[in-house]
């Protein structure tokens, strides 16, 4: 009877670290693939702009991985890829003194320009998440002209079909990365800030460089 009750509590004993082991797993990889950083920044501007927060962080993720050197072969920098001609315009607007296309990879004037362009877009679209993402990839006048293009939309206010393929996944990826982060950071904006980047990211994105400088090596 002893070595039954044994031979049961071990099994019990195993699939209980098996299920924290799977678990630990999962939320490795969620952290990994959902990154957060920047939190203070993104805090102060989407408050600032009365943004979304987890919408900027999900923005952040799918246009550069939370790496803030990135640039595009469109020359969109940092970690929102702000083109240069939205930098330009934000700046006069924002009254960023000085105003250089490098300033564009600094994470906080990024965050800005990037949680500014949503709110102006915002307006602009009357809130409708759809259009104002869009906008934010294909350009905001590209999206006015399908609006008024029957082809395009029925009722002149949403975007039936997105003639940009690239448009048209951007929405979708950002809307996935929102819902999610929604739910892994469910309190994170309520809870006390951190400057700066995520270890991890750091981390993460040493990693690739390292990668890419091996593969180019060979």
């Amino acid at each position: 009877m002893t070595w039954k009750i044994k031979k049961i509590f071990k099994k019990i004993i195993s699939t209980i670290l098996i299920f924290t082991l799977i678990i630990a797993g999962i939320l490795v990889y969620l952290k990994i693939t959902y990154p957060l950083g920047y939190l203070n920044f993104i805090k102060k501007y989407s408050k600032e702009y009365n943004v979304d927060p987890y919408l900027v962080a999900a923005i952040i993720n799918v246009e550069s991985r939370y790496d803030k050197k990135a640039i595009s072969s469109k020359k969109a920098r940092g970690l929102m890829q702000i083109s240069p001609i939205t930098g330009e315009w934000a700046a006069k607007e924002l009254s960023i003194e000085d105003f250089s296309m490098e300033m564009l990879f600094d994470p906080e004037i990024n965050i800005k320009i990037g949680t500014w362009y949503i709110k102006v877009l915002s307006e602009e679209f009357n809130n409708n998440l759809q259009l104002i993402l869009a906008a934010y990839n294909g350009g905001s006048g590209n999206v006015s002209k399908w609006l008024e293009n029957e082809e395009y939309s029925k009722d002149g206010l949403a975007l039936t079909k997105i003639p940009f393929k690239e448009t048209e996944e951007y929405i979708k990826k950002v809307e996935k990365n929102l819902r999610i982060y929604r739910i892994i950071y469910k309190s994170q904006f309520n809870s006390s800030s951190f400057y700066g980047e995520n270890y991890l990211i750091g981390l993460m994105h040493n990693f690739r460089k390292i990668i890419k400088n091996l593969i180019v090596y060979k």
